[in-house]
Protein backbone atom coordinates (compact mmCIF):
# COMPACT_ATOMS: atom_id res chain seq x y z
CA UNK A 1 0.00 0.00 0.00
CA UNK A 2 3.07 2.23 1.44
CA UNK A 3 4.52 1.58 -2.61
CA UNK A 4 1.25 2.41 -4.38
CA UNK A 5 1.19 6.10 -2.60
CA UNK A 6 4.36 6.47 -3.41
CA UNK A 7 4.18 5.62 -7.26
CA UNK A 8 0.63 7.69 -6.84
CA UNK A 9 3.04 10.96 -5.58
CA UNK A 10 5.90 10.69 -8.14
CA UNK A 11 3.45 10.04 -10.71
CA UNK A 12 1.56 13.08 -9.51
CA UNK A 13 4.72 15.08 -9.26
CA UNK A 14 5.76 13.91 -12.83
CA UNK A 15 2.55 15.37 -14.37
CA UNK A 16 3.08 18.35 -12.72
CA UNK A 17 6.29 18.81 -14.00
CA UNK A 18 5.49 18.21 -17.02
CA UNK A 19 2.32 20.79 -17.05
CA UNK A 20 4.83 23.21 -16.04
CA UNK A 21 7.36 22.73 -18.81
CA UNK A 22 4.72 22.73 -21.28
CA UNK A 23 3.40 25.86 -19.59
CA UNK A 24 6.94 27.64 -19.95
CA UNK A 25 7.39 26.41 -23.30
CA UNK A 26 3.90 27.98 -24.33
CA UNK A 27 5.02 31.09 -22.86
CA UNK A 28 6.19 34.04 -25.04
CA UNK A 29 8.22 35.82 -22.40
CA UNK A 30 9.87 38.88 -23.31
CA UNK A 31 12.98 39.73 -22.31
CA UNK A 32 13.30 43.74 -21.30
CA UNK A 33 16.51 45.38 -21.14
CA UNK A 34 16.11 47.04 -18.18
CA UNK A 35 19.63 48.95 -19.00
CA UNK A 36 18.02 50.66 -21.81
CA UNK A 37 14.74 51.47 -20.52
CA UNK A 38 16.96 53.20 -17.21
CA UNK A 39 17.66 56.16 -19.13
CA UNK A 40 21.31 56.09 -18.04
CA UNK A 41 23.85 57.92 -20.77
CA UNK A 42 26.91 56.40 -20.80
CA UNK A 43 29.84 58.71 -21.63
CA UNK A 44 33.36 56.69 -22.68
CA UNK A 45 36.65 58.38 -22.05
CA UNK A 46 38.48 56.50 -24.36
CA UNK A 47 36.56 58.16 -27.13
CA UNK A 48 38.58 61.74 -25.80
CA UNK A 49 42.11 60.01 -26.13
CA UNK A 50 44.12 61.41 -28.76
CA UNK A 51 43.61 59.28 -31.70
CA UNK A 52 46.42 60.86 -34.11
CA UNK A 53 50.50 59.78 -33.48
CA UNK A 54 52.33 61.37 -30.31
CA UNK A 55 55.42 63.10 -30.51
CA UNK A 56 57.80 64.44 -28.65
CA UNK A 57 60.21 66.87 -29.45
CA UNK A 58 63.36 67.42 -27.12
CA UNK A 59 65.16 70.12 -26.44
CA UNK A 60 68.02 68.47 -25.29
CA UNK A 61 69.29 67.59 -28.71
CA UNK A 62 70.14 71.12 -29.46
CA UNK A 63 71.77 72.16 -26.54
CA UNK A 64 75.17 73.06 -26.54
CA UNK A 65 77.29 70.42 -24.53
CA UNK A 66 74.03 69.27 -22.97
CA UNK A 67 73.19 72.64 -20.81
CA UNK A 68 73.39 75.99 -23.25
CA UNK A 69 71.45 76.88 -26.00
CA UNK A 70 73.23 79.35 -27.89
CA UNK A 71 70.72 81.14 -29.94
CA UNK A 72 72.40 81.52 -33.39
CA UNK A 73 73.14 77.69 -34.05
CA UNK A 74 69.56 76.75 -32.50
CA UNK A 75 67.97 79.05 -34.75
CA UNK A 76 69.84 77.64 -37.70
CA UNK A 77 68.71 73.78 -36.73
CA UNK A 78 65.59 74.97 -36.52
CA UNK A 79 65.48 76.58 -40.15
CA UNK A 80 67.13 73.05 -41.60
CA UNK A 81 64.92 70.77 -39.92
CA UNK A 82 61.85 68.66 -41.98
CA UNK A 83 59.27 69.99 -39.82
CA UNK A 84 56.80 67.37 -42.03
CA UNK A 85 57.43 64.95 -39.55
CA UNK A 86 54.99 66.35 -37.25
CA UNK A 87 52.36 66.43 -39.79
CA UNK A 88 48.72 65.86 -37.99
CA UNK A 89 50.79 64.68 -34.83
CA UNK A 90 50.43 65.44 -30.93
CA UNK A 91 53.80 67.47 -30.01
CA UNK A 92 54.97 67.73 -26.53
CA UNK A 93 57.90 70.03 -26.44
CA UNK A 94 60.02 69.24 -23.54
CA UNK A 95 63.59 69.51 -22.38
CA UNK A 96 64.80 66.30 -20.54
CA UNK A 97 67.71 67.94 -19.15
CA UNK A 98 68.21 70.19 -16.22
CA UNK A 99 68.99 72.98 -18.89
CA UNK A 100 67.61 76.11 -18.13
CA UNK A 101 65.96 77.37 -21.22
CA UNK A 102 64.95 80.81 -22.07
CA UNK A 103 61.18 81.16 -22.63
CA UNK A 104 61.47 82.73 -26.69
CA UNK A 105 63.09 79.08 -27.52
CA UNK A 106 59.51 77.52 -26.40
CA UNK A 107 57.63 80.46 -28.64
CA UNK A 108 60.26 79.69 -31.67
CA UNK A 109 59.50 75.91 -31.21
CA UNK A 110 55.71 76.43 -31.44
CA UNK A 111 56.23 78.69 -34.55
CA UNK A 112 57.49 76.09 -36.65
CA UNK A 113 55.63 73.28 -35.28
CA UNK A 114 52.17 74.85 -35.15
CA UNK A 115 51.39 74.72 -39.06
CA UNK A 116 52.39 71.37 -39.03
CA UNK A 117 50.98 69.84 -35.82
CA UNK A 118 47.77 69.42 -34.66
CA UNK A 119 48.62 70.40 -31.00
CA UNK A 120 51.46 71.60 -29.39
CA UNK A 121 51.84 71.36 -25.68
CA UNK A 122 54.68 71.55 -23.43
CA UNK A 123 55.71 68.61 -21.33
CA UNK A 124 56.18 65.32 -21.91
CA UNK A 125 53.67 62.44 -23.15
CA UNK A 126 51.84 62.35 -19.90
CA UNK A 127 51.20 66.21 -19.76
CA UNK A 128 50.25 66.11 -23.74
CA UNK A 129 47.79 63.15 -22.94
CA UNK A 130 46.62 65.00 -20.14
CA UNK A 131 46.04 68.27 -21.74
CA UNK A 132 44.70 66.92 -25.04
CA UNK A 133 41.78 65.16 -23.09
CA UNK A 134 40.81 68.87 -21.02
CA UNK A 135 40.67 70.85 -24.01
CA UNK A 136 38.41 67.83 -25.62
CA UNK A 137 35.98 67.68 -22.40
CA UNK A 138 35.84 71.22 -22.78
CA UNK A 139 33.78 71.13 -25.84
CA UNK A 140 30.93 69.18 -23.97
CA UNK A 141 28.20 71.23 -23.69
CA UNK A 142 27.12 70.14 -19.73
CA UNK A 143 23.16 71.84 -20.56
CA UNK A 144 23.18 68.76 -22.79
CA UNK A 145 23.22 66.30 -19.77
CA UNK A 146 20.55 68.25 -17.54
CA UNK A 147 18.62 65.98 -15.26
CA UNK A 148 19.90 63.07 -16.37
CA UNK A 149 21.40 60.24 -15.43
CA UNK A 150 25.27 59.63 -16.38
CA UNK A 151 27.65 56.84 -16.09
CA UNK A 152 31.24 57.15 -16.75
CA UNK A 153 32.62 54.10 -18.41
CA UNK A 154 35.14 52.91 -16.17
CA UNK A 155 38.29 49.78 -17.36
CA UNK A 156 38.62 49.72 -20.99
CA UNK A 157 41.57 49.14 -23.44
CA UNK A 158 43.20 52.49 -23.00
CA UNK A 159 44.47 54.30 -20.23
CA UNK A 160 42.30 56.88 -19.39
CA UNK A 161 44.24 59.51 -16.90
CA UNK A 162 42.23 60.30 -13.57
CA UNK A 163 43.20 64.21 -14.75
CA UNK A 164 39.90 63.04 -17.52
CA UNK A 165 37.50 61.67 -14.62
CA UNK A 166 38.09 64.94 -12.38
CA UNK A 167 37.54 67.06 -15.51
CA UNK A 168 34.18 65.21 -16.99
CA UNK A 169 33.14 65.40 -13.06
CA UNK A 170 33.80 68.48 -12.78
CA UNK A 171 31.76 69.96 -16.02
CA UNK A 172 28.78 67.57 -15.68
CA UNK A 173 28.32 67.92 -11.84
CA UNK A 174 26.08 71.54 -11.79
CA UNK A 175 23.86 69.82 -14.37
CA UNK A 176 23.27 66.34 -14.00
CA UNK A 177 21.06 64.39 -11.76
CA UNK A 178 23.42 61.57 -10.75
CA UNK A 179 27.10 60.90 -11.68
CA UNK A 180 28.04 57.38 -11.39
CA UNK A 181 31.97 54.79 -12.54
CA UNK A 182 31.67 51.86 -14.06
CA UNK A 183 29.31 50.04 -15.74
CA UNK A 184 25.65 49.93 -16.04
CA UNK A 185 25.31 46.38 -14.26
CA UNK A 186 27.82 47.76 -11.89
CA UNK A 187 28.86 50.76 -10.64
CA UNK A 188 29.86 53.13 -8.01
CA UNK A 189 27.57 56.41 -7.03
CA UNK A 190 29.56 59.78 -7.38
CA UNK A 191 27.11 62.77 -7.14
CA UNK A 192 23.46 62.34 -7.23
CA UNK A 193 21.39 65.80 -6.60
CA UNK A 194 19.21 66.35 -3.78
Amino acid sequence: MFLGICKATIYTRALDCVALYNKHLCMKEVIINKVAESGLITIDLEEYYPKAVIKIFDLKEYLFMGMILKEKDFRAALQTKDWEEYKDTYVGVTCSTDAIIPAWAYMLIASYLQPAAKEVVFGDEKTLINTVFIKRIALINGQDYTDKRVIIKGCGDVQVPETAYLEITSRLRPYVKSIMYGEACSNVPVFKKK
